[in-house]
């Protein structure tokens, strides 16, 4: 740890996902919560939106307490703004404020026309998408503001951070009103570059060729990507994730990024000794029994256990590629091993099979009931059960290779596995990341934390940091070189990872299990916090250069005002 970098004594962190599980940004902010608190403690306070319908039952995210900042929560009120105070319920508990818009909406168009006035942030093509979070960063803005001027004095240190477009008028208000606080911007990825890959766009080769505005234009994303670009522009301190993001950020935004913040991971959670051995048993197990109701098939210890998992984003997230690699090994007649394939997607369910739930035998009738665990809307145009299908996977009893679609979040009560994701995860032999466009890529970094081993590509940002800083990690980890253009390579490769993997004696196996957990090591927060220390070291210097400059100024004011009335006799 540089001690000679400038630090906060006070920490705002600005998120659509405090406390609200919809991306890998949670896993971001959550995992690198507890290394912040540990030296921070109660100077760490992450806002988020409070989403919860009254009548749900509430957020089990956050952890409500009347008692925290009691009377600045009276004040802030007073100025019309509506939160709740509270812990976010992960490791390190660090307090959390939950924010609620609703008072926002009728003065939007107020609010946003301020915003133009200001900034020229273009909000009039914006629809709700836009709109809700972009009332979220404003208020965050209004709160972080509130909370300084009732609690904090000129001498505190103070860096706000905050997280992808959605915050970004949170940025712009405090840039506007309090400069001297410190603020951090970090894009995760970016809308243009999101948007360009998911619509079959040759993002790479081509990245040279785009300008972002008119990119925004072409998809209708005129709004995220104003407030993303002023963001990045008007930040002190400009971060994203990897290499190839930065690159993005650069060509697409107009703005080079001051640190590049490789995303690491806290193990707090990963369990070990003989407690790791019960969660593996436990999660093959399930994994097995929901096969075996599906298939109406007995399987041993020897069937092999690959996944895949993430956002559905068909193309992105290299879903297409890994369900043609397995078709390709299931026509393969020196295939080894029966192979268990799990796509672990959420998409638009409407609740478990109440076949599955109850051991019924299943039924061929809907579509798609061969291959999914719970009853999928509109299943006749899925991608992902009209590409299965295409890739000749027709789990039949003859098939050495069977697929199973799970299209619900894996949150412990799911109807069907009910473990969460990361004890089915566990339970794993191998899985698979095909990704096209990926600026960080947790998925991969979990199944190592877990000693599963992984395939990813050149695409993903992990995957590239990986081949850049350990070149020992082939046992555990296969990184596939990927471009627009070689989606046929790729295939290739992911059948020959599948078939290596598979090929391994159970020495072979374990070692490469345990190489997964020893890389894993290397990415953990104890040592990536030094990024974002850079990070708001770099914030923290622009604020003490404008303090500077706003002395001098006044200084020379002063001068000038002695030098038209002269010296004052105090007698």
């Amino acid at each position: 740890m540089n001690k000679n970098l400038l630090f906060p004594d006070y920490l705002f962190e600005v998120s659509w996902e405090v406390c609200n599980k919809v991306g890998g940004i949670h896993t971001v902010i959550a995992t690198k919560a507890l290394t912040l608190v540990n030296e921070l403690h109660n100077n760490l306070i992450l806002i988020g939106p409070d989403l919860i319908k009254e009548d749900s039952g509430g957020n089990p995210e956050f952890i409500e307490d009347p008692q925290l900042f009691s009377a600045w929560k009276k004040q802030v009120e007073s100025e019309g703004l509506n939160l709740k105070i509270g812990r976010w319920n992960i490791n390190g508990y660090p307090i959390a404020i939950s924010l609620n818009i609703t008072n926002c909406i009728p003065d939007k168009d107020k609010i946003f026309f301020e915003f133009w006035e200001k900034y020229k942030l273009d909000s009039l093509p914006g629809q709700w998408d836009y709109i809700e979070p972009a009332l979220f960063g404003y208020a965050a803005g209004r709160v972080i503001e509130s909370f300084i001027k009732f609690n904090l004095t000129t001498y505190d240190r103070i860096v706000a951070h905050f997280h992808e477009w959605m915050t970004a008028t949170g940025l712009l208000y405090l840039k506007d009103r309090l400069p001297q606080v410190g603020t951090v911007f970090t894009t995760h990825a970016t809308a243009v570059g999101r948007s360009l890959a998911g619509n079959n766009q040759p993002l790479y080769k081509n990245l040279h060729t785009y300008n972002g505005d008119e990119v925004a234009k072409e998809f209708n994303l005129i709004s995220k990507q104003s407030a993303e670009k002023l963001a990045a522009l008007m930040a002190d301190s400009f971060t994203t994730v990897s290499e190839i993001t930065a690159r993005e950020c650069s060509q697409f935004l107009q703005k080079e990024v001051d640190v590049v913040t490789p995303n690491g991971f806290e193990d707090t959670f990963v369990p070990s000794g003989t407690k790791f051995n019960i969660r593996r048993e436990q999660g093959r197990r399930k994994l097995l029994e929901v096969a075996e109701s599906l298939f109406s098939e007995k399987y041993g210890d020897d069937v092999f256990l690959v996944a895949t998992s993430g956002r559905y984003e068909f193309r992105n997230k290299g879903i297409d590629l890994f369900i043609d690699a397995l078709g390709e090994l299931n026509k393969s007649q020196t295939l080894s091993r029966h192979i268990l394939a799990y796509i672990l997607i959420p998409a638009n369910h409407y609740g478990p099979r109440k076949d599955l739930i109850n051991k019924l035998p299943v039924t061929d009738g809907a579509f798609g009931s061969k291959y999914l665990t719970h009853n999928l809307h509109d299943a006749e145009w899925d991608p992902i059960l009209n590409r299965i299908k295409q890739a000749g996977l027709l789990n039949g009893s003859s098939d050495k290779v069977k697929v199973i679609f799970v299209p619900s979040y894996l949150n412990g009560n799911d109807g069907i596995f009910n473990l969460p994701y990361y004890d089915l995860l566990i339970g794993l032999d191998l899985t698979v990341f095909a990704s096209y466009y990926e600026p960080w890529g947790y998925t991969p970094l979990e199944s190592l934390a877990f000693s599963v081993p992984t395939v990813t590509t050149t695409l993903a940002g992990f995957g590239l940091w990986i081949n850049n800083t350990n070149a020992d990690s082939l046992i555990c980890i296969d990184v596939i070189e990927r471009n627009d253009d070689n989606d046929s390579e790729v295939i290739t490769k992911v059948v020959q990872s599948i078939r290596k993997k598979c090929g391994l004696t159970t020495e072979e196996m374990s070692s490469a299990r345990e190489k997964a957990y020893e890389v894993s090591r290397q990415v953990l927060w104890n040592s990536l916090i030094s990024y974002y220390r850079t990070a708001y070291d770099v914030a923290l210097q622009h604020v003490a250069k404008r303090i500077d400059r706003f002395v001098k100024i006044e200084e020379k004011q002063t001068e000038v005002i002695q030098e038209m009335v002269g010296p004052v006799d105090i007698k």
